[in-house]
């Protein structure tokens, strides 16, 4: 247990904090970050020749940070620990790429052909990751030990909350670079794009509490454009099953200076913020 009312346990792929706070057991509401994590095991084994800058571009840096008051909400956070380079956690773990993979029969993926499949072949800045091709072997083992685990952790967090309430709202949090809302020559684009599968992944309510309490702080809102949601917003998300689920992808520029991959100027008031939504959050019931 934690000194700040918080119990942590800590695996190899994947850490879960749980409320202990006196009167605050865990709620309707799971946090995921599934693209903070920055260990990379020695099996990764990426070109020598490839900056750690690159390695990590992929990372949704500091999002593990930017959530943590959620269990002073009654929030489950299930943090990655691998980074996003090594095994992407947002991706169906059987998006195997051919192009990187040995004995693989299947095409490509849309996400595998562009090189971003559940073990990515590029970085975020789009350079090869791998000197050469691994087995397929190699592959599963990798899948086995970063996603199964993530995979365990998430749907046990969903379960709890079913159980105790009848209704999981899962968030599944991100980070967008800011070269991605920003047309060349333009102005920036949206601080937050909310994602809900187009409407089916959530119940509207969630989508317009979220958009609302964004929006108050002054941050400019977009819903399902560029981002309408990954694997784990469009496999876990089941609303006439009371299982809701969006993913929130917050614009870097906000909060990280992703020249020096440290907190930026505007750090302190994005943190508030997201708090302020994540109590917002906190006392939201939704009908199933």
């Amino acid at each position: 247990m934690t000194g700040d009312g918080q119990t942590r346990e800590e695996g190899e792929a994947v850490t879960v904090v749980r409320p202990a706070l006196p009167g605050i057991a865990p709620g309707r509401l799971v946090f995921a970050s599934p693209h903070s994590g920055d260990l990379y095991p020695d099996d990764l084994d990426a070109d020598p020749s490839l900056p750690l800058s690159s390695l990590r571009s992929a990372e949704d840096a500091l999002v593990d940070r930017l959530i943590a008051a959620g269990p002073d909400h009654g929030a489950t956070l299930v943090l990655a620990r691998y980074g996003r380079a090594y095994v992407d956690l947002n991706r169906d773990p059987a998006d195997l790429d051919p192009q990187l993979i040995d004995g693989l029969d299947h095409p490509a993926s849309p996400r595998s052909a562009a090189g971003y499949g559940v073990i990515p072949r590029l970085t975020g800045d789009g350079r090869t990751i791998h000197a050469r091709r691994l087995t397929l072997e190699e592959a599963r083992a990798r899948v086995a030990r970063a996603h199964g685990p993530w995979t365990a952790a998430l749907d046990a967090a969903i379960a709890e909350a079913l159980a105790r309430h009848g209704e999981a709202i899962l968030i599944d949090w991100h980070s967008m670079p800011e070269r991605a809302t920003r047309a060349p020559g333009g102005p920036r684009g949206p601080d937050v794009v909310l994602g809900d599968r187009h409407g089916s992944s959530c119940s509207p309510e969630l989508t317009r509490t979220l958009r609302a309490a964004f929006e108050a702080l002054g941050w400019r809102v977009a819903l399902n454009h560029p981002y309408a949601g990954g694997w784990t917003t469009q496999s876990r998300g089941r609303p006439e099953d009371g299982v809701h689920v969006l993913q929130i992808e917050l614009n870097r520029a906000l909060y990280f200076d992703e020249a020096t991959r440290v907190p930026g100027r505007g750090w302190s008031r994005t943190q508030k913020g997201v708090t302020r939504v994540i109590a917002a959050l906190g006392s939201l019931r939704l009908g199933t």
